[in-house]
């Protein structure tokens, strides 16, 4: 199982703030991405992290692991 978390305006865009997903296999982020919102593609704009460290959509993710997505970060 993973826990995948929403932050900020992906929050509401989703619909969601954490769900848990069952895998019985590694997946990439891009694939955690398309099975928790229904199959839509990855926006190119989106961070993401596992385990707390940014990463690619490329990466693996494995059972335990927790996977965020949240929109760029701004500030001043």
């Amino acid at each position: 199982m993973i826990t995948i978390k929403f932050f900020a305006s992906l929050r509401e865009q989703v619909g969601k703030g954490e769900i848990q997903l069952d895998i019985a296999a590694p997946l990439s982020v891009a694939q955690v991405w398309a099975r928790a919102c229904d199959n839509a593609p990855l926006p190119s704009h989106i961070l993401m992290a596992i385990n707390r460290e940014y990463t690619s959509q490329d990466c693996l993710v494995h059972a335990g692991d927790e996977v965020a997505f949240f929109p760029p970060v701004t500030g001043g």
